[in-house]
């Protein structure tokens, strides 16, 4: 066989050992052993990071310089205040955006939009609109286009909310996300954010809820603080951070496994011999060809405003992590679903992969994407900041008090916010959060929370800073924060914020913050309304504040829990404090429909009942989809490649043991049976697995997952999480015991011991 490298490592064979099964996967290792490192576009020691963040981005600096001062100051109050953006200055905004875009090369616009598929969507329209009346070509963009598009809704995911043959939907500019240039091989691309609805107004997206739930938040929140007498804050929002965790496998393995390029994840594979318990990958030193390809993404992601900060090793071999500055949740939402895209694309130019699966590979860590949330008004100041003295910081404990109650209150909703079939895989080992909602406050704030609880006015040993010492005189002493991080926690307290720690690496961030800031919303209206009603009647604001929050976190403490969450006490402590305990995607999907989930979406104006209904329809649909494809692949991968290895080394190793025994008189070839014996009896295990994987589906009667109405989908999701998904998992298992069985040479898909570790 004769291997062929391009100038960019990527592989062209000319198989000459076609026939042989484990052909792919040695192509794939010689390819593999050719890569080199690849320079980015940016060379740092000629550009400085500040010279190219945010140049394809029409930014406020953009728009100042390109538009009459009357209507910057407009875009800024709608950005800034929530005022609404005059129709009639649309065009003079859509004629700025054009020439800026045409001035750095774009030819095409579009809106993007996040339907509900995790992903972002686009149509491009060129700006030529006719050929001139001397032939030249003429470019225009108005404000119609920019305000309002009409793309075809019909295939995209509605819920039951809209009929197929509907076709027609409309995107709507979204002023408070700034529009940005995607670049391509060949050009760029205008891309203005925009909300998604169908022809009878409803939401078809994610981020017109998101939009919604940050008004409610911030309707709710500055209602709280004024009545606490901070009548500076005129606007409140949530900010996230969210922590991205990927992995990275070169793109010649990628190609050998059907399973990863159709379902992001490894349907079979054993365990390899070395996996991350000697703890040597976490933040250590990162490959040369890995950084490569990570500077090259920060330069793109820097062009687009996203302001990237940190970059290292996770836990799992091949696994990486990258994390922002934080911005208000929806930005934040835009820049992930574009930091996801951009990681996509420059993993393929340096011959690599980005796979954002939750659980790629089994036997390492899977990956998650850690939703750091907090509130800031509109000076910029963060309202969960504790401050020096929390037990006196009023205001502070008040927001705290609305987070902890709703996350008990709403624990269930917040779970099903993250649930989804790729996420299953991770909750609840020891890697990632429990299914278990419960909040970690640390040591310090737990006091402070039992104090008020207790009506105590003071607190022991919380007066000053504890310091620590390395015994090393050259060492400065550092001082130590007031709590420990909890890493087991699934909505732990860090500082200033709270890190909701159970998203997947997959999913858009846009949902669980909706819940989020609806859930807050709604314990802050209820907080303000009872703080409102003792003033009325007299009582002064500290007093009625105190009471307030002593009897909501006296009734909601059973959320808080500082320990392991992994352990089995803890599970069984749960159970007797009465927290929902949804294990699975198929578990906790109906908290979504319940009726006190229903009215509090429609009483903040996020959600209608048929926006919510419909998500979960979609989320139930999504389950099933993703589920049938891995059952069609983990068959048809057991069949076609696996099943055929094991059955020629079966017959290379019985027609040896017979040629032996022709050739030498009375050999003890015994081991060599039992050698025999032990294949043949793992490969009628994958076959016995494989007729029970296929039996259920044979009688389902259902095409397989296809075309199910509301109640149906359902009854078809606890069937694949009951039957099809432990059904697959026997077709694995056996499979894997013949991975470490079957010759090496001929084993058809590469292993977990060369894609985590050649790259």
């Amino acid at each position: 066989m004769t291997v062929r490298v391009d100038a960019h490592g990527r592989l062209g064979t000319a198989r000459s050992r076609s026939d042989q099964h484990g052909a792919a996967r040695w192509e794939a290792l010689q390819a593999v052993r050719m890569r080199e490192p690849m320079k980015g576009g940016v060379d740092y020691t000629v550009t400085q990071v500040s010279e190219i963040f945010g140049t394809n981005v029409f930014n406020r600096h953009v728009m100042r310089t390109l538009l009459p001062k009357n209507v910057y100051k407009a875009l800024v109050r709608c950005l800034d205040q929530g005022e609404q953006l005059d129709p009639s200055m649309a065009d003079i905004v859509a004629n700025a955006m054009k020439d800026w875009a045409l001035s750095r090369g774009a030819t095409h616009f579009t809106h993007w939009f996040h339907p509900m598929t995790e992903q972002t969507a686009e149509k491009h329209d060129s700006f030529l609109v006719s050929g001139g009346p001397e032939g030249g070509a003429i470019l225009e963009f108005s404000g119609k286009l920019l305000i309002q598009g009409e793309p075809d809704a019909s295939s995209f995911p509605s819920g039951g909310i809209r009929s197929t043959f509907e076709a027609r939907g409309y995107t709507g500019w979204d002023p408070t996300s700034p529009a940005f240039l995607m670049e391509s091989t060949n050009g760029k691309t205008l891309c203005i954010p925009t909300v998604f609805c169908s022809y009878s107004g409803h939401a078809l997206d994610k981020k017109t809820p998101l939009l919604r739930s940050l008004e409610a938040l911030n309707k709710q929140a500055v209602r709280v603080l004024h009545i606490l007498g901070n009548r500076e804050a005129k606007r409140v929002i949530s900010t996230v951070g969210p922590e991205q965790e990927y992995f990275l496998i070169d793109e010649a393995f990628y190609f050998a496994r059907p399973d990863i390029i159709n379902c992001g994840r490894a349907l079979f594979g054993a365990r390899p011999p070395k996996g991350q318990e000697m703890e040597d990958h976490y933040w250590g030193s990162i490959k040369e060809r890995v950084l490569a390809f990570m500077m090259d993404a920060e330069s793109e992601l820097y062009k687009l405003g996203v302001p990237v900060k940190t970059r290292h090793n996770e836990v799992a071999p091949a696994q990486f992590e990258v994390a922002p500055v934080f911005e208000q949740s929806n930005i934040a939402t835009d820049h992930n679903l574009l930091l996801m895209e951009v990681f996509r694309k420059t993993a393929q130019k340096h011959g690599l992969r980005c796979l954002f699966h939750e659980k790629p590979f089994s036997g390492v860590n899977g990956s998650g994407k850690h939703n750091n949330w907090s509130m800031a008004d509109d000076e910029g100041n963060n309202l969960l900041e504790p401050g020096s003295t929390p037990l006196e910081n009023t205001q502070f404990l008040v927001l705290l008090t609305a987070v902890v109650r709703a996350v008990n209150k709403y624990a269930g909703l917040l779970r099903s916010a993250i649930a989804h079939a790729g996420n299953d895989h991770r909750l609840g080992a020891n890697e990632a959060p429990p299914a278990i909602m419960s909040i970690y406050l640390g040591d310090r704030l737990t006091e402070v929370v039992n104090a008020l609880i207790a009506g105590q006015k003071e607190m022991k040993g919380v007066d000053g800073k504890v310091i620590l010492q390395f015994g090393v005189s050259t060492l400065p002493d550092l001082p130590r924060d007031d709590s420990d991080r909890n890493r087991t926690s699934p909505f732990a307290f860090t500082g200033n914020k709270f890190e909701f720690r159970a998203l997947g690496a997959s999913q858009s961030i846009a949902f669980p913050n909706t819940v989020l800031n609806t859930m807050v919303a709604e314990s802050l209206d209820c907080i303000a309304s009872e703080l409102e009603k003792l003033v009325k009647g007299g009582t002064d604001i500290n007093a009625a504040a105190e009471k307030v929050v002593r009897e909501t976190l006296k009734e909601n403490q059973r959320i808080l829990f500082n320990g392991d969450n992994y352990s089995t006490e803890w599970h069984e402590e749960a159970g007797r404090r009465g927290l929902p305990n949804l294990r699975n995607t198929v578990e906790s999907l109906p908290e979504l429909v319940k009726e006190e989930i229903k009215q509090l979406f429609n009483k903040y104006h996020v959600l209608s009942e048929d926006e919510l209904v419909g998500r979960y329809n979609v989320k139930v649909a999504q389950f099933c989809k993703t589920v049938n494809i891995e059952w069609l692949l983990t068959k048809s991968i057991a069949r076609t490649m696996i099943l055929p290895a094991a059955l020629e080394y079966q017959s290379r190793l019985a027609g040896t043991i017979v040629q032996t025994k022709a050739a030498v008189t009375g050999i003890n070839l015994s081991g060599e049976e039992n050698m025999l014996r032990d294949l043949s009896n793992k490969i009628g295990e994958l076959l016995t697995a494989l007729e029970r994987l296929e039996q259920p589906m044979s009688g389902s009667g259902n095409g397989g997952g296809h075309g199910h109405g509301d109640a149906e989908s359902y009854v078809m999701a606890k069937f694949y999480q009951d039957e099809v998904i432990p059904a697959m998992q026997a077709v694995r298992d056996a499979a894997d015991e013949l991975e470490v069985l079957v010759d090496d040479s001929i084993w058809p898909l590469p292993k977990f011991r060369e894609m985590l570790y050649i790259y």
